[in-house]
């Protein structure tokens, strides 16, 4: 099976993705953690003003296989939260790069997202 891996993302081995957009950290989980999670029924995420960091656990998905914690890419501050997702956590398996995403970051440092894995290296994980 083919997953979805856009280039402009950076990844976690625990297959949380991060993208910059205007300075913040957009983050979600990848799309093959989607699928191995199966139909996500609950998704836990921290408030705005929240402090993570890089590898830490932020927050919970749940479907009906699995409860999995969620890794922040970065370091930072909580700047928005998807609500949308605690409503309808099913937009993290129709859209898990769009509409599913979780959390946005200002980061203390945005160097830490060169430590993570490229699309490239990213596929060859789950291969």
């Amino acid at each position: 099976m083919t997953f979805e891996i856009p280039d402009d993302l950076r990844f976690l081995e625990s297959h949380e993705w991060a993208r910059e957009e205007d300075g913040a950290v957009r983050v979600g989980i990848s799309d093959f953690a989607q699928d191995e999670l199966g139909d996500v029924v609950f998704v836990e995420l921290p408030g705005e003003g929240e402090e993570v960091g890089q590898e830490e656990a932020f927050g919970v998905v749940e479907s009906i296989k699995a409860v999995s914690d969620l890794y922040a890419p970065v370091s930072g501050t909580v700047s928005a939260v998807n609500e949308a997702v605690a409503d309808q956590p099913e937009l993290v398996n129709d859209d898990p790069y769009g509409e599913g995403w979780m959390i946005e970051v200002d980061p203390e440092d945005a160097d830490e997202l060169d430590a993570l894995l490229t699309p490239e290296e990213y596929e060859e994980q789950i291969a």
